[in-house]
This record gives structure tokens, C-alpha cells and sequence, in this order.
């Protein structure tokens, strides 16, 4: 099935429901149904082939969501693009991996300005609002204006379970990021998994809550809700009192949030004015999530908490640490247990090996492996990193952990250097180069240290010149300004000498060390 197959479902339930709520704006299945429908056909019109690139650039939106069910409903590959982002990424990416067709949301117009002065006319612009188009330069068409007078019949496209529904970026530690390619099938397990971590009787009134980036993590955790026939109430960002108000107002019953807005929230001094009564679900996961405030979520919100552990290459559903099971007789849990990743999925292998591939025993820590239909398809126009990657049909994840006797997963470390904070990847290698281009910077070693907002912080120990001078302040704003603040560090500490090997190399792990003595660092 194509994945616009799980928007249909919900469709056929009932046209007339509320698909998506968004501010003021409320949108029927049957008016969304046929926007997507209409996008899709005016892409075939227009003599679009399979697996043509689509990138969307937009904050949380119905109508940007919407192209990216009728890219999926014409063949199409949908290429997120993060509006957060420096420009400079999503030029990257568009080039990368040769996205044709650009819809953007009218407020980024000069972002996409600079999208075309740095791309050109090679792809085609669309503005998702609008009958004329302002700040493009007359580059770009008006959505309304490129659909014309196509039909809202749903369009006779066999959609291969194979074929790549996305390609999502992801950094790396060296060199240009890479292109993760899930396919339909990939991404019609995470959404049946989820399904299944998610019991809602056949009676129930679904309510999802969109508050993270739809081009993150928000947009496919959607797809149960709309499957089901239910809502997705669509907020542009998640501040805490939104949230709030907005679980309260809507009777929000399930939603995804990473740790760092869960904690805010949880904190927010008028908590207790709010009927959160109605979440069913509330799923966490994309960063670490501190042991001692997950207690305080299970002791306000009661058992509803559900962690779900992925990663790009295998989406959303490795594994689930259900609301029960951060219970034990009635109790909340150790630590052991909270800070699992739960049970791995019923569809999917799991297993920890060493680095000769061997399976190991319960117990004994080794890398994630993962087998099965949530697997990625490769990297696009990689083949070299594909192949170390998966090998004999394995996944290797690049963490580490170990399996208890009673099947939880617990992931202990990590074989890459990538930062988890506030639930986005940061790689050190590219806040490094930044930090290095100063002219008062011998060396630096950039990692992730406990916080309790952002479950790790992006931080950077500095060696210094000889004689020369220069603020944490000065080369944090350095960092902001070329990076944005999600990869900007949170804390500059300066150091006489980094920890070296013997040939010189920076010893990331010693430095580590000096910062999680006394935390267990988990992922």
C-alpha cells in the first residue's frame, strides 16, 4: 500500500469529520482528500515520473502536509526540508539529491529567494497560499493558479511498496550528509507498529496533537490518528501554554513531544488549571529523557507515558516502553526499567552484536542490529555507506546496548559522536569547524553533557593560542550565527591542554567522562 492509503482509510470513515484543525481553520477529510487529490493529478498533469523529488519547505501546516500526501498518492519522493534550518542546508539538500519540484508556505518567501539565486530555475517553484505570489521575482507560481482546473478524483497510480517515499537528511561527522531512503513499505510498518503500540477500542474519538515539526518526527505520527478516522489538531509551535490549552480546548488523546518540551511543560506553573484527562498516549522518545522527570510525568498525567526508539534508517518503532510497563505492581518503575527503550516491536528482529557480527547473549552490551520490513532501502547515491550499513539484510544502528531477560532494550552508548539535544542530531564535526575558523582557537572537541532541559548540551572544550584571548559568549554567537541554535553549544569551557592519544588524536571519551561520572548516559 501507498501511504496516502492511510489518509484514504480515514476518509472513507466519515468525509464529512474534522481532518485537521489549524488556528481557525478546520478541514473536513473530504476538502483535504481533495486538495491532495488535485495536487497529485496537476503533478501528473505536468508529466511527473516515479520517484520524482519533492521538497517541502514550511512550518507546521495542513496545506503543506497535503502536497506531501499527493506526492505519495502521484509516486512522487518527499524531501523534508526544516524552515528552521540555516538556508544553506536546504540548498544543500535540494542539490543533493536533485529535488525537481519546491512547495514552500508564502512566509518563507525570502528564504526560497535565496533557494533560487543559489539553485536557479532547475526546479519548480509553488507557493502553497495565494492567486499571485509576492517577493519571488515572478520565479514561482501561485498553488492556486498551478492547479488550475484539475479534477478531485483520486488518480489510478500503482505505487510499488518499494519505491522511496522519503529521503531524509542526516548529518555526518565528515563530509556531506546523507540521504535516508524509506521506502512505502518501510514507512507503512513504522505507522502499523505504532498502531499496535497504540490501543484505541473501535468506539474511541482519536485526537492527535501536532505540535513538533511535521518534517521531523510529528508528520508521520499523524498517520494512526488519520488512519482511524480521527483529528490532528495542528500547532505551529509547541510553547507550553499552546500545548496546554490546546490538549485541554481539543481532548487531545495522543501526542509526541521530545523530552526538552516535555520538561517545560510539566513545569509550567499553571498545570493544574488544565484537563489533560484525555491523553491516552504520550509519546516521548528522540533524545534522552531524564529518569527523574519521566517519575514526575507518570505521577501528574498518570500511565499514559510511551517512549518509542528508532532512528532514521529504521523510523519511529524499533522498540516501545508502554504506558504499563513504567509500572511494576502498581509502583512506578526503577530507573532500570525508565530508562529502557521497552520491548522491541513484534514485526521486526532485534539483536546485539559484537564487532565480528555475532550475536551476543542477554545481557552483554554490543551494537543494535535490526532486520525487517522497517529497514531502509540505502542511502541515496551511496552505495559505499549502504553497504556498511546493512549487511546480510542487518541494519547496524551504530548504538550500543543490551537486552535484559525479560526483553527490554537498554541503549548504553554510542558508537558515533552525534548529539541528542532537544531531540535534534548535532554532530560535533561541523561545530567544530566553526569553533576552528577563529583565529584565537588552537583546538577544540565538541560533545554532549547532561542537562536536564535538553537532555544533552551541545558543548565545546577550547584549547587556546598561546597569548591569545576570545569569550564563551563571542564564540558561541560565532557558532549561532553559522549554525543556528539548535547546533550552537549551550556551554564553552576552556581548557590548558585537551586529553590527546599518542598520535595526537583528541580523546573525546576521556572528556566525556569528566561530565557523566556520576549519570548514566543513555540515548
Amino acid at each position: 500500500m501507498a501511504l496516502s492509503d492511510f489518509f484514504d482509510q480515514g476518509w472513507s470513515v466519515d468525509p464529512a469529520a474534522i481532518a485537521y484543525r489549524h488556528g481557525d481553520v478546520d478541514w473536513t477529510f473530504e476538502e483535504a482528500g481533495s486538495l491532495s487529490c488535485r495536487v497529485a493529478n496537476a503533478l501528473l498533469r505536468d508529466g511527473m515520473k516515479p520517484e520524482t523529488k519533492i521538497g517541502v519547505l514550511a512550518p507546521n501546516d495542513p496545506a503543506a502536509w497535503l502536497c506531501v500526501i499527493a506526492a505519495w498518492r502521484a509516486g512522487g519522493t518527499w524531501v523534508p526540508l526544516n524552515p528552521n534550518s540555516p538556508i544553506t542546508d536546504s540548498i544543500g539538500f535540494i542539490n543533493q539529491f536533485d529535488c525537481e519540484i519546491l512547495f514552500y508556505h508564502p512566509a518563507l518567501a525570502a528564504a526560497v529567494d535565496e533557494i533560487h539565486g543559489a539553485v536557479g530555475d532547475r526546479i519548480q517553484y509553488i507557493c502553497l497560499e495565494g492567486g499571485s505570489v509576492e517577493g519571488t521575482s515572478g520565479y514561482a507560481v501561485a498553488l492556486a493558479d498551478w492547479l488550475g482546473v484539475v479534477p478531485a478524483t483520486r488518480p489510478t497510480v500503482d505505487v510499488p511498496q518499494d519505491s522511496v517515499a522519503m529521503i531524509s537528511p542526516t548529518g555526518g561527522t565528515t563530509g556531506a550528509p546523507k540521504g535516508v531512503m524509506n521506502t512505502h513499505r518501510s514507512f507503512s510498518m513504522c505507522v502499523a507498529q505504532l498502531m499496535l503500540a497504540m490501543h484505541y477500542r473501535a468506539d474511541e474519538k482519536v485526537v492527535n496533537l501536532a505540535a513538533a515539526p511535521m518534517t521531523h518526527s510529528a508528520g508521520m505520527l499523524t498517520l494512526p490518528a488519520t488512519a482511524r478516522g480521527g483529528a490532528v489538531v495542528v500547532l505551529k509551535r509547541p510553547d507550553p501554554e499552546t500545548l496546554l490549552d490546546s490538549i485541554d480546548r481539543y481532548n487531545v488523546t495522543d501526542l509526541f513531544l521530545p523530552p526538552t518540551v516535555i520538561y517545560r511543560l510539566i513545569e509550567h506553573p499553571d498545570l493544574a488549571k488544565y484537563d489533560l484527562t484525555s491523553l491516552r498516549y504520550f509519546l516521548y522518545g528522540s533524545a534522552p529523557m531524564s529518569a527523574e522527570k519521566l517519575r514526575k510525568c507518570l505521577k501528574v498525567l498518570g500511565p499514559v507515558m510511551i517512549e518509542c526508539f528508532g532512528q532514521t534508517e529504521a523510523p519511529g518503532s524499533i522498540s516501545f516502553l508502554r504506558p504499563e510497563q513504567h509500572f511494576v505492581d502498581g509502583e512506578i518503575a526503577d530507573d532500570a526499567r525508565l530508562l529502557s527503550c521497552g520491548r522491541p516491536s513484534p514485526l521486526i528482529r532485534v539483536e546485539i552484536r559484537d564487532d565480528e557480527d555475532n550475536a551476543l547473549p542477554n545481557g552483554e552490551r554490543g551494537e543494535i542490529c535490526v532486520r525487517g520490513d522497517l529497514v531502509m532501502k540505502g542511502y541515496y547515491d551511496n552505495p559505499e555507506a549502504t553497504a556498511d550499513t546493512i549487511r546480510d539484510g542487518w541494519l547496524h544502528t551504530g548504538d550500543i546496548g543490551y537486552l535484559d531477560n525479560e526483553g527490554f532494550l537498554t541503549l548504553t552508548d554510542r558508537k558515533k559522536d552525534m548529539i541528542i539535544s532537544g531531540g535534534f542530531n548535532v554532530f560535533p564535526a561541523e561545530v567544530e569547524q566553526v569553533i576552528w575558523s577563529h583565529p584565537a582557537v588552537q583546538d577544540c572537541a565538541v560533545i554532549g553533557i547532561p542537562d536536564p532541559e535538553w537532555g544533552e548540551a551541545v558543548t565545546a572544550v577550547v584549547e587556546l593560542n598561546e597569548g591569545a584571548e576570545v569569550g564563551a559568549d563571542e564564540l558561541i554567537a560565532l557558532c549561532r550565527n553559522k549554525l543556528g541554535g539548535v547546533r550552537a553549544p549551550k556551554r564553552i569551557d576552556f581548557v590548558e591542554r585537551l586529553p590527546r592519544s599518542v598520535n595526537g588524536k583528541v580523546l573525546k571519551k576521556d572528556l566525556r567522562e569528566l561530565y557523566w561520572a556520576d549519570q548514566a548516559r543513555r540515548v
